[in-house]
């Protein structure tokens, strides 16, 4: 640290001085625990109150003691206060930069994290659309080892419990008999699963991935306030968490010895590998929701960081009592599934019938034992919250140990006795539902009784005491206060904020779990005390220091054999081919549409727009295209509001074949694949769709005759030509050739030769090819003007323009190219023998069988019937091999790809 920033922070007196108390916030409110100082601010004895009364299923030895208040310091508001070593040692290792530089990193991480695209959906989000920035604070949460130890212990002992229980209510049942878990809080709880009893999973093991959120008390102790077991988040958005923190404090984290992450990843693949039931080496694949899923991005974050294949419910098919993956090759087995949703929506056939989501007959697979899922379904009930005040009592039954990390005192208002000594306390608890999200119960966000006057709390009350069985009553834990990063334009504080860690538990085999050696810290919003994503909270980075050696795992395999290379080739589902089949389409069909409403605006503006058949030509181009309604009045007859029509419908995303509506398909194709996309093709696809609509939509505003000037939007469509060039650039010289990229050509190229095809026939049908003009648009329709003039100079003639735009093999936009590269791309996605065609690239044209004689014969009635024919036959077959390929490989309904591999 330079001179200048010595004085922040004295190694020896472990102090805040007045230079950094003056970056402060006001101190957090009485009763939190300070991580940046490790003391509990004045006046914290925290509200955790006992029941007179112990429900009979209640524990009530499991009701921790209310913490003393903390005095260690006893320091005054404003008076500086020592630092806990491991935010000493952070601020130590800032850098050369020091204190100073936190304003410039503060704004590379938001750079950082928007490049990325790192994004969290949030549905009401207005404000951002469906992809809303990830939300990443700059200082990390640091965990001394002492605390670790405690959280670790505690989490891995809580993983087995619930295995346990898991396996005893969908087995022998004996806790419900024996009067340990009320059968209300089990099987009158959606989540359980009827379908799942008398199930023995794969390796004896039910739950492969458990998240715990914990809070840190006053007293500085870590507190269990809730658990995830169905498909809980944050393991991906936590990797990336880590590699933009360490980015930012590369000192820090090295000299802090903080644990790496990759080893626990790594055991949770090679534990999953060995307990799948079957397949050697096993394929395992992550089930996701898809693009529209809140958490969709670390959906395929994860789907590549662990190797494992990113598929939705209909990339998967159930035949025999086994799972399979609909590929290009036909039906893969799957052994192992990493499921990201909610139990309710894995199969149609036995869950929710409304779901499209799921697989049908997965639940039948399951039973059979044919395939692993993590977690298995049937953990819902898990979940709720009424559960954690029996968890004690079933330790001890189950593994005969009392539990080492506890949960708050929490009170299931279904028993009367446990209702009536938690209703006098409403005032200082939390109140939750107790089938939170279910539509069959009432279900509600969980509100404070610190927050509400005596009126609300007595109307709270009532409704305890008329549905008891559904409210679920917690003490309120002052939630601990780490020290955040506030960035005011080029300046910042430090700023106090609520902080819930996300601890996971990871299974690495048969009854065998390791904790994850960090985290997801979520932050609470300003003045907040629920740390909520959804509701304006951020995140942290979790680092959690050692005392040992830090582990260098890495998911690098440190050697590899050719035969495993191959295996480990990705398999292109059905759904990713589609998608990518129409990414190609889109693609061009934007690139089509800006053509031709850029010439079509250029002649409307020049000299040569009086001829009739020019007209004609455009007009029928334009309703062909979809870039003009078809009730719009007709060119020749209304210039002036054809113009005004075109400019108007460029930006509508509601209006198919506009060049908005196009460069929104082009996104949403682009995102079902995000995990096959490069980073700067996906930022491309974003920003050229983002630019073209805000131009749009300010053009569109503008008024009077401004709103619809031609230059303004010449300028608009040129713009977005040069981010469609550069989103093509991409696919063609930034992707793998592999099958998913063939089908992204194979739609590009059917898109262009359907569109060239009618665009020539159109042209020579009205006559407008035969004229100067109409000569000029064609050839600049089909972007060959430069080639065109420098080949024939002037001439001007059918025998020119067929030459270049129908019979040149070297011209990407000619007949004969597009027809040809067709032709071998569908060959070669089909497998055949090197050189040799398949039955369908010869559904297209030959056009080796094409003359420039035959094509430039005029008829009787001067029409050219060759050509005519030939654009026909172009067109039709490019549509029927576009059908043919959705058939085969998108459906799997052609009989020669419905055989099951093995």
């Amino acid at each position: 640290m330079d001179s200048q920033n010595t004085s922040l922070f004295d190694a020896q007196a472990l102090e805040a001085p007045a230079e950094l108390a003056s970056a402060l916030a006001p101190p957090a409110a009485p009763g939190h625990f300070d991580e940046l100082r490790g003391i509990a601010t004045p006046q914290s004895t925290p509200r955790l109150g006992t029941p007179s009364q112990p429900a009979p299923l209640y524990d009530a030895a499991s009701v921790p003691p209310a913490a003393p208040a903390a005095d260690e310091t006893d320091l005054a508001p404003g008076e500086h206060a020592p630092l806990a070593p491991p935010w000493a040692g952070f601020f130590e290792n800032l850098g050369p930069g020091g204190f100073d530089d936190l304003p410039r990193r503060a704004v590379s991480l938001e750079r950082q994290i928007r490049d990325n695209g790192v994004t969290y959906n949030v549905y009401a989000d207005a404000a951002h659309g469906p992809q809303r920035p990830w939300s990443l604070d700059l200082f990390p949460l640091i965990v001394s080892p002492e605390s670790w130890a405690q959280i670790e212990a505690g989490v891995q002992q809580r993983a087995r419990l619930l295995d346990r229980v898991m396996a005893d209510v969908y087995g022998p049942q004996q806790l419900l008999s024996e009067g340990l878990l009320p059968p209300a809080l089990v099987q009158g709880n959606p989540g359980y699963l009827r379908a799942m009893h008398g199930v023995k999973p794969p390796g004896d093991t039910w739950l492969h991935i458990a998240a715990f959120d914990l809070a840190r008390g006053p007293d500085g102790n870590w507190w269990v306030v809730s658990q995830r077991t169905q498909a809980p988040s944050g393991l991906g958005y936590l990797l990336e968490n880590r590699l933009a923190i360490a980015r930012q404090f590369p000192q820090a984290f090295e000299n802090l010895n903080v644990q790496r992450l990759a080893a626990t990843y790594n055991a949770m693949m090679e534990g999953l590998q060995r307990m799948c039931p079957a397949g050697q080496p096993p394929h395992i694949a992550l089930l996701t929701p898809g693009p529209y899923n809140e958490t969709y991005f670390e959906h395929a974050y994860l789907s590549r960081y662990l190797g494992v294949t990113l598929v939705e419910g209909n990339d998967l098919t159930v035949r025999d009592q086994r799972l399979y993956l609909k590929t290009l090759q036909g039906l893969r087995p799957v052994h192992g599934l990493i499921k990201r949703m909610d139990d309710q929506f894995l199969d149609p056939l036995e869950l929710r019938p409304d779901s499209t989501l799921g697989v049908p007959g997965l639940l039948q697979a399951i039973r059979a034992g044919n395939v692993l899922v993590a977690n298995m379904p049937g953990s819902a009930f898990l979940e709720s919250p009424a559960l954690l005040g029996f968890l004690p009592a079933l330790s001890r039954r189950l593994l005969e140990e009392k539990l080492q990390l506890p949960a708050l005192p929490t009170w299931w208002c279904g028993e009367r006795a446990a209702m009536e000594a938690v209703l006098p306390l409403l005032s200082d608890c939390a109140i939750k539902a107790t089938y939170p999200g279910d539509d069959s119960h009432t279900s509600f966000d969980s509100v404070l009784g610190t927050r509400m006057g005596q009126r609300a709390l007595d109307e709270w009350a009532g409704r305890i005491m008329r549905r008891g069985d559904e409210h679920t009553v917690q003490s309120y834990l002052p939630l601990s206060q780490m020290p955040t990063w506030a960035q005011n334009f080029d300046r910042g504080h430090i700023a106090p904020r609520a902080v819930v860690l996300r601890a996971f538990a990871i299974s690495d085999g048969p009854q065998s779990w390791r904790v994850l050696p960090g985290g997801l810290a979520r932050l609470a919003g300003p003045d907040a005390q629920i740390a909520s994503m959804q509701r304006g909270g951020s995140s942290a980075d979790v680092w959690v220091q050692t005392l040992g050696e830090v582990d260098m795992t890495t998911l690098l395999p440190s050697h590899a054999t050719p035969a495993s290379l191959a295996r480990h080739r990705a398999p292109v589902t059905s759904r990713a081919a589609e998608n990518m089949f129409w990414l190609g389409r889109y693609t061009e069909r934007a690139e089509n549409a800006v053509r031709l409403a850029r010439v079509t605006l250029d002649l409307l503006g020049g000299e040569e727009a009086s001829s009739r058949a020019l007209l004609h030509w455009l007009h029928q181009l334009a309703e062909r295209n979809a870039l003009v309604p078809r009730e719009v009045p007709s060119l020749p007859k209304s210039r002036r509001v054809f113009e005004r029509v075109l400019i108007a419908e460029l930006g509508d995303v509601e209006h198919g074949g506009s060049v908005g509506f196009s460069l929104s398909c082009v996104r949403r194709a682009a995102a079902a694949v995000r995990e096959r996309l490069s980073q700067d093709h996906w930022n491309q696809i974003v920003r050229a769709e983002a630019d073209f609509l805000r131009r749009s939509a300010e053009q569109a505003g503008e008024k009077g005759e401004a709103g619809y000037e031609s230059g303004a939007a010449l300028r608009l469509l040129e713009s977005a030509s040069t981010a469609l060039a550069a989103m093509t650039g991409a696919q063609t010289d930034r992707m793998t050739r592999d099958d998913a990229w063939r089908l992204l050509s194979i739609g590009r190229h059917i898109e262009r030769l359907a569109f060239l095809c009618s665009t020539l026939a159109a042209g020579f049908e009205t006559g407008a090819v035969h004229e100067v003009p109409g000569f000029e648009a064609m050839v600049a329709l089909f972007d060959s003007t430069i080639t065109f003039h420098a080949r024939y100079q002037q001439r001007r003639d059918v025998a020119t323009l067929v030459d270049l735009l129908v019979l040149d093999g070297d011209n990407p936009r000619s007949l004969a190219w597009v027809t040809h590269t067709l032709r071998k791309r569908i060959a070669k996605l089909a497998g055949s023998a090197p050189g040799k065609l398949s039955a369908l690239s010869y559904e297209l044209p030959d056009p080796d069988t094409w003359t420039l004689e035959h094509l430039c014969e005029a008829g009787a009635d001067a029409q050219y019937r060759g050509l005519l024919d030939l654009c026909a036959a172009c067109e039709t077959a490019a549509y029927h091999v576009s059908d043919a390929i959705g058939t085969r490989y998108f459906t799997l309904t052609s009989e020669s790809l419905r055989s099951v591999g093995a």
